[in-house]
């Protein structure tokens, strides 16, 4: 008996998918073939959920589930200089730069470097602080992620890029996770601290953090990664999320003048994020607050001349 040949490109009609939508992702082959051991009705069952699961799967990898929702307190990005203002052609080679997950405390350093400079000279102070810790040192890059100077302005520090969790070399032991703000001069006891270096220092740490969702006045837990730090290597320590270098490191720094002050830069820094100002109807309200609480509370002391 003849049996009739099925014309040549005839296809025969396929059974619709489960779970019956067009496009719906196909399963993986290793489940087909374990589903072709199950008998019957139980492996229809178990194929249409599967099926279900798979779809699932790859509807909440899509971007927009993916995004990580946004920190209810955040704060603006302050200006910031970039790198190539002061570093210019001086650069040295040096490795990729390193990052971390994010930012959840901010260490606030000095120079320890000459406070009676012109604002205009902080790029070539900067530089060589650059050059003082790559050459005479022999690190990568400069140590600190930001410079901030006696005029309030930001500068760039560390490679890598100021919107980036960047790991720095400030704080032995708690480099990551953390960013370290250095206030270009000295701030021993009795001095003067700028307030618009106070104002500059409160903004960036606000915009920092706020990318965590961190409260500047709150207390955060951090593993020391170096026995040279305070805290063992492996120890958890709970710090300020605005804390000093000394806070970290057996230091002085950042002066006893500037550690004073790291109480009020918390409170700013949280007002800035907007966490105590719903009163309030514009951040530019918020600034001038904010500057003349500083003017109020700075200490009187002459800057120190070298």
């Amino acid at each position: 008996m003849r049996v009739p040949r099925r014309q040549r490109g005839a296809r025969g009609r396929r059974s619709p998918r489960i779970p019956g939508r067009p496009g719906s992702p196909r399963l993986p082959r290793a489940a087909t073939i374990a589903l072709g051991c199950l008998p019957g009705l139980a492996a229809a069952v178990a194929l249409v959920l599967c099926a279900y699961g798979v779809e699932r799967a790859a509807e909440s990898a899509g971007p927009a589930s993916a995004a990580r929702d946004a920190p209810a307190f955040q704060a603006p990005r302050p200006p910031i200089v970039p790198r190539s203002v002061w570093l210019g052609d001086g650069a040295r080679e040096q490795p990729p730069p390193r990052y971390d997950d994010e930012v959840v405390a901010v260490f606030v350093h000095h120079t320890d470097s000459p406070n009676g400079y012109d604002c205009a000279d902080a790029p070539g102070i900067i530089r060589a602080l650059y050059e003082g810790q790559t050459l005479g040192r022999d690190w990568d890059d400069l140590g600190y992620n930001f410079v901030v100077d006696r005029c309030g302005t930001i500068y760039e520090g560390r490679a890598g890029g100021t919107d980036q969790p960047v790991t720095g070399a400030h704080t032995q032991g708690f480099n990551h996770r953390t960013t370290g703000i250095a206030a270009l001069g000295t701030f021993t006891e009795g001095a003067h601290v700028p307030p618009r270096m106070l104002h500059a220092i409160a903004e960036l740490s606000a915009w920092k953090l706020g990318t965590s969702g961190t409260d500047p006045r709150a207390d955060v837990r951090l593993v020391s990664s170096n026995g040279g730090s305070r805290y063992a290597a492996g120890t958890t320590a709970t710090l300020h999320a605005i804390a000093g270098h000394s806070d970290g490191y057996m230091t002085s720094c950042p002066g006893a003048a500037l550690q004073a002050r790291l109480p009020d830069i918390r409170t700013l820094a949280a007002r800035i994020q907007g966490r105590d100002t719903a009163q309030q109807a514009t951040r530019k309200d918020t600034r001038e607050d904010t500057q003349n609480a500083l003017k109020r509370h700075v200490t009187q002391n002459e800057e120190q001349i070298p």
